[in-house]
């Protein structure tokens, strides 16, 4: 197989020349990909543990390691090798001498190439310029990497390749991989929140014969066995709340939802949420446990509240959060006074002015929506706790119980985009079949972004459900926001993205 690669006119010059190394080393008898090296320590905790010793500390200690890494820059002068091995934790300098190798092993070692995983032993030393450096006694060819890596001062400038080849990216960017530590931290963190404060994790579908919880266009699917439509999961909010009716009282759940919608700096159709639902609450406590939630999911995963995001400063301490009303914001934020945002035909008028589509017999609430999206939430830069929305946008919400146009809900937005959305749940099941009524006769009128009717989860509530209060937050987003990340792809792994040209997918 290797020899056809090697005779192949579509491999480029460094490609066969790595091609010819691996069937030189293979005809000396070497496996390219032997599982016999054990490593017993990482770069991080030699790094941590030797680097305060001096060089004559160093050479007084008769400690040795076994580590193991792919070689990330090397520099040959003849008889000496000096090389960095990067490991999953931190990059380490190995110096390699033929005569502590060994004439043929050294021989057999310069035929290793960048990017190859070897494993070496050794004990430590500082060289002239103070590094401290493993002296290898021996080097291990632990996987041969076919492939070369980009150019050390170049790597992947292509945002797209970075993308797509994530593999490379962690391997060549050390930013992507602080930025996925961080998530780690940032979902660990989030999690030992909520179990600190009660809640319970649970799981609930990804397959669901009917999508609910949140007004998207889901993907569709076919059960072949049941002969069914199945819809990907939208969000997971009507089973999580089935459980309330159940007698669960705080209930949460770290979900990957799939939404068919477009896809841009914001967007991804596959992302990662947290729902989670509190019986005998309402929004305001919600308000206050998002401010704790956020403040405290910050200090662990970057060891302060206020953050660096894109040229500001977030302050996400407890107390520094702002309240306005859904109407107010749209006037005090906003500039548009309530005998336009009031009017019917003047706000469709400064709609469509910005340039924004309106539905023939779309409802002033949905209008209202479309100024505020225009005029008030690229604005809301530092943390805005948005409450009081019209009915007609919040069908899973309960009615305000002095004004019944509005709902109890508020949205939580931060850099200018949303960050959760919230409310006190609406648990009466007359208002909500009449909602889901109202919803299904909008899908009818063409928009496929309404909700369906669930006749099971109307039928759960007329068990009773206590009230409660319930949140959405956007994971991925507060990994943007933690992490300085402008684009939603730089933070999800493997993004979605359209297939290569001629990959055959």
């Amino acid at each position: 197989m290797l020899r056809a690669m090697q005779e192949s006119e579509e491999l480029n010059e460094v490609l066969k020349n790595r091609v010819g190394k691996a069937c030189t080393l293979l005809d000396e008898g070497l496996s390219l990909f032997p599982n016999t090296f054990r490593k017993d320590t990482d770069v991080a905790y030699i790094k941590k543990n030797y680097d305060a010793y001096d060089g004559e500390a160093l050479e007084a200690m008769e400690d040795e390691f076994a580590i193991a890494g792919r070689i990330v820059a090397h520099r040959s002068f003849g008889k000496v090798t000096f090389f960095h091995l990067q490991d999953g934790t931190d990059r380490m300098q190995v110096y390699v001498a033929r005569d502590e190798l060994g004439a043929d092993d050294y021989k057999v070692f310069k035929k290793y190439d960048l990017g190859d995983i070897v494993g070496v032993r050794g004990g430590l030393f500082r060289t002239k310029t103070g590094e401290l450096t493993i002296l290898a006694t021996s080097v291990e060819l632990v996987t041969k990497s076919m492939r070369p890596l980009p150019e050390k001062y170049h790597g992947l400038k292509d945002v797209e390749t970075r993308y797509r080849q994530r593999y490379v990216d962690l391997i060549v960017t050390e930013k992507t991989k602080k930025i996925f530590e961080t998530r780690s931290k940032v979902v660990r963190a989030f999690r030992n929140f909520m179990d600190s404060k009660g809640f319970l994790e649970v799981e609930t579908p990804m397959l669901q014969p009917i999508p609910g919880g949140a007004t998207a266009k889901p993907f569709e699917t076919h059960h072949n066995a049941l002969d069914m439509k199945l819809y990907m999961r939208i969000a997971p909010e009507l089973y999580l709340k089935r459980l309330l009716v159940g007698g669960f009282e705080k209930v949460y759940e770290i979900n990957r939802n799939f939404r068919n919608e477009g896809i841009s700096t914001r967007h991804n159709p596959e992302f990662t949420m947290c729902e989670f639902y509190w019986a005998f609450a309402n929004f305001h406590d919600l308000m206050d446990l998002t401010e704790e939630l956020f403040s405290y999911v910050a200090e662990e995963a970057c060891g302060t509240t206020k953050v660096p995001y894109q040229g500001d400063i977030i302050d996400l301490s407890r107390g520094a959060w702002t309240r306005l009303s859904f109407h107010e914001s749209i006037e005090k934020v906003g500039g548009v006074g309530p005998e336009i945002y009031n009017d019917y035909d003047a706000a469709v008028a400064l709609v469509k002015k910005e340039g924004e589509k309106v539905v023939e017999g779309e409802k002033l609430g949905k209008v209202q929506a479309k100024l505020f999206d225009i005029f008030v939430e690229p604005k809301l830069i530092q943390p805005h706790f948005i409450y009081g929305y019209p009915t007609e946008i919040s069908p899973l919400s309960r009615r305000n119980d002095d004004d019944p146009t509005i709902t109890d809900r508020f949205e939580l937005f931060i850099t200018g985009r949303e960050m959760g959305n919230a409310f006190s749940e609406l648990n009466d099941p007359v208002d909500q079949r009449m909602r889901f009524e109202d919803q299904v006769a909008e899908k009818e009128a063409g928009d496929e972004e309404a909700h369906f009717m669930d006749t099971d989860y109307v039928r759960a509530l007329e068990y009773g459900m206590p009230p409660a209060a319930g949140q959405g937050v956007g994971i991925d987003r507060l990994v943007m926001l933690l992490t300085d990340s402008p684009s939603i792809r730089e933070v999800i792994l493997f993004p979605l993205l359209r297939p290569e040209v001629g990959s055959g997918s």
